[in-house]
C-alpha cells in the first residue's frame, strides 16, 4: 500500500472522529434541552426551511402562538413572556441546527469519497448505514417531539429513550468504523475487528443502564429523592403509584426507574472493570478511559442526584457518559480486533 492509499483511510477515520465529537456534542445539548424543558417550544418539524430562526418580531410572536396552543404551555408555562419563550427556544433550535450540521457533515464529505473511490473496499455500505442511522435519528427526534404536543405535557419517555440510544449507538458505530480504518491505514491486510461475546455482553449490560438514565430524564425521576444510596431513607422506595402493572413499573413508575437506574449502575461497574483488565493487555490507554469514565460517571451520577437534578451537573453526566460509550467501543475494539490479528 503506498502512502497515499494509507492516508484515504487515516482521513476518513479522522473525519468519522469529527462527526463522532458532533454526535457528543448534540447529545449534551439534547440533554440541557430536556432538562429546561424546551424541547416542545418548536411544534413544527421543517427540514430545510427551519434552519433559519425567526428574524422579525411578526415571526416569534407567530413562534409563541405555536407554542401557547399545546398542553406544556397552558400546564407548565402559562403566562410565559415572549422573552422566556425565546430562551427555551434557544436549547431546542441548537439542538436541531446541530443536527443538521451532523448531516451534511457526514453525507457531503460521504459522497465526496464515493464520488472519488477512495472508499476502501468493504467499507462503502458500512458508512452509508452510518448516514441511514442520522436519518433515523432525525426521524426518531420528530416523533420525540410530537408525542407531547397534542395529549402530554411533555415528550413519551419511551421516544426519548429510543432517540437517545439511537444517537449513542450511531456514535458507537462511528468510533468502531474510524479505529477500523486506522488500523487499515497501518496495514493493508488489517481486518475488521469482530464484537467478541465478551464485548456484546458489556455492551448490553451498558445499553440496560443508558435505556435507564434516558427514562430517568422523560419522567423526571431524578427528582424523586435526593439522598443515596437511599431513596427518601428508603432502600426500596416502592411504586409511585398502587396497583401498576409490572411493565409500568420497571419503565414508566419514576420511583422503581431511579431504583433500578440507581443499583443497576454497580452491575455496569463490575461488568466494565472485567471488560477494562481484558482489554489491557491490547490497549493499555483504552483500558484507562473505561475506568476514567465509569468513575466520574458514578461521581457525576450521585451529585445529579444529591443537587436536586442540577442542570450543570445533569449535563455532565450526560456529557461523560457518551464518554464512556466511546471508551467502551475503543475497548471491545481492541479485543476484537485482537481476535482478528494473524497468528504470526
Amino acid at each position: 500500500m503506498s502512502e497515499l492509499d494509507r492516508a484515504t483511510p487515516r482521513t476518513i477515520a479522522a473525519w468519522l472522529h469529527f462527526v463522532a465529537f458532533l454526535i457528543v456534542a448534540i447529545v449534551v445539548v439534547g440533554g440541557v434541552t430536556r432538562l429546561t424543558e424546551s424541547g416542545l417550544s418548536i411544534t413544527e418539524w421543517k427540514p430545510l426551511t427551519g434552519a433559519i430562526p425567526p428574524l422579525t418580531d411578526a415571526q416569534w410572536q407567530a413562534e409563541f402562538a405555536n407554542y401557547r396552543r399545546i398542553p406544556q404551555y397552558e400546564a407548565i408555562n402559562h403566562g410565559m413572556t415572549l422573552a422566556g419563550f425565546q430562551a427555551i427556544f434557544f436549547w431546542e433550535y441548537l439542538h436541531r441546527f446541530l443536527g443538521r450540521i451532523i448531516g451534511l457533515a457526514y453525507l457531503i464529505p460521504l459522497v465526496w469519497f464515493a464520488a472519488r473511490r477512495q472508499i476502501p473496499r468493504g467499507y462503502f455500505w458500512r458508512l452509508f448505514a452510518l448516514f441511514a442511522l442520522i436519518c433515523l435519528q432525525g426521524t426518531f427526534g420528530w416523533l420525540m417531539v410530537r408525542s407531547g404536543l397534542t395529549h402530554r405535557t411533555e415528550v413519551a419517555p419511551v421516544w426519548l429513550a429510543i432517540h437517545l440510544l439511537t444517537a449513542l449507538f450511531t456514535l458507537a458505530g462511528m468510533v468502531w468504523t474510524a479505529l477500523d480504518l486506522r488500523a487499515l491505514a497501518r496495514d493493508p491486510a488489517a481486518r475488521p475487528a469482530r464484537l467478541t461475546g465478551l464485548g456484546f455482553l458489556g455492551a448490553a449490560i451498558l445499553t440496560v443502564q443508558l435505556l435507564y438514565g434516558a427514562l430517568m430524564a422523560g419522567l423526571r425521576a431524578g427528582l424523586v429523592a435526593k439522598d443515596w444510596p437511599l431513596m427518601n431513607g428508603q432502600l426500596f422506595p416502592g411504586a409511585t403509584q398502587s396497583g401498576e402493572s409490572l411493565g409500568t413499573m420497571l419503565f414508566d413508575d419514576p420511583a422503581i426507574v431511579h431504583f433500578i437506574h440507581r443499583w443497576w449502575a454497580w452491575v455496569v461497574v463490575a461488568m466494565l472493570v472485567i471488560l477494562a483488565r481484558k482489554v489491557k493487555p491490547f490497549d493499555r490507554r483504552a483500558s484507562i478511559a473505561i475506568h476514567i469514565a465509569f468513575g466520574t460517571q458514578i461521581v457525576l451520577g450521585v451529585a445529579t442526584v444529591m443537587s436536586g437534578v442540577n442542570v450543570t451537573l445533569a449535563g455532565l453526566h450526560q456529557l461523560v457518559g457518551a464518554l464512556l460509550v466511546i471508551a467502551v467501543a475503543w475497548g471491545v475494539h481492541a479485543i476484537g480486533r485482537a481476535r482478528t490479528a494473524p497468528v504470526s
